[in-house]
C-alpha cells in the first residue's frame, strides 16, 4: 500500500540533516510540501537542493533558518510556511540539542535551559502558534504533529541523562497535547534508538559492530527508518491513533 501525503503541507524542525531531513524527503516523495527550518542557512540550502534532487520534484521545498528554541521563531516560520504553500496540515517537532555528556549533577543551569528551551519548550510553541493561527479556526478541518523523542526518555543513561528527562517531557507533553487537541488534531510521538546521524555520533561510532550485535535486528537505525515510521503518522493510515509514542529501536527495549 502506497502513503499518501498528496496536497499536504509540512512543517519540519531541524529538517537540514539526519532524521529531519529523511522525514522531510518522505513527505517530499508522498506527495507534500515541505518547509524546513534549522539554524544555518547553508546546510538548509543544501538539504532542499538535495531532496529536490532525489525527489525530481522541483518548488515543494522551501527553507527558512531559525533557532527552533527560541520564542519568536515559531511566528517567523510559521507564518512564512503559511504565505509560501497557504497552509499546514503536518508539524514535526524534530529539533532537539544535547550540549552536556556526563553526569547530571556536573550540569550547568544556562545548558540545561538551553536543552529544555530546544527539547521541550519549542514542542509546545511551535504547535501553540500553529494552533491559534491555523488549526483553531472553525473552517480547518484536521492537522497531525509528530513529535520526535527518543528511547532514553523510557530508561536511564547515566552520560546523557538530562537529555533523556527532556525527551520523557516529549513524551508525556504529546499525550497532554493529544488530550486537549483532538478531534481536530492528531498528536503522536516517535522513540528512536540509537540511529546512524551526526546527532548520535558518540553513541554509536566508537563501537557500531558491537553495539549492532546486541539488537534483536542486528544493526543500529538509520534516518529512513524514523522517516517512515513519521510518515505513517502523518498520513490518514493513522487516523485513529493519537496521543501514543512509537517505539522505533531495532529492538533496543527487549533486548535486555
Amino acid at each position: 500500500m502506497e502513503i499518501s501525503l498528496e496536497g499536504k503541507v509540512a512543517l519540519v524542525t531541524g529538517g537540514s540533516k539526519g532524521i529531519g531531513k529523511a522525514i522531510a524527503a518522505s513527505f517530499v516523495e508522498a506527495g507534500a510540501s515541505v518547509m524546513i527550518t534549522s539554524r544555518k542557512e547553508d546546510q538548509l540550502a543544501a538539504a532542499a537542493d538535495e531532496i529536490t534532487s532525489k525527489t525530481q520534484k522541483p518548488g515543494v521545498v522551501a527553507y527558512i533558518a531559525a533557532n527552533a528554541g527560541e520564542e519568536s521563531s515559531p511566528e517567523l516560520v510559521v507564518g512564512s510556511t503559511i504565505e509560501r504553500f497557504g497552509a499546514i496540515d503536518i508539524l514535526v517537532n524534530n529539533a532537539a540539542t544535547n550540549p552536556y555528556f556526563g553526569p547530571m549533577v556536573g550540569l550547568d543551569a544556562q545548558r540545561a535551559d538551553k536543552i529544555m528551551a530546544v527539547n521541550v519548550r519549542s514542542v509546545l510553541l511551535w504547535t501553540k502558534r500553529c494552533w491559534e493561527v491555523l488549526w483553531s479556526k472553525p473552517d480547518f478541518d484536521k492537522a497531525v504533529v509528530v513529535n520526535i523523542a527518543s528511547i532514553g526518555g523510557l530508561g536511564i543513561e547515566p552520560m546523557i541523562g538530562y537529555y533523556n528527562v527532556s525527551k520523557s517531557a516529549v513524551i508525556h507533553m504529546t499525550r497532554q497535547l493529544a488530550n486537549e487537541l483532538g478531534p481536530k488534531v492528531r498528536v503522536n510521538s516517535i522513540s528512536p534508538g540509537v540511529v546512524r546521524t551526526d546527532f548520535a555520533r558518540a553513541l554509536w561510532e566508537p563501537n557500531e559492530a558491537g553495539l549492532a550485535s546486541r539488537l534483536p535486528l542486528g544493526r543500529i537505525g538509520e534516518p529512513e527508518d524514523v522517516a517512515n515510521a513519521a510518515l505513517f503518522l502523518a498520513s490518514d493510515l493513522s487516523g485513529w491513533i493519537t496521543g501514543q509514542n512509537l517505539v522505533v529501536d531495532g529492538g533496543t527495549l527487549v533486548s535486555g
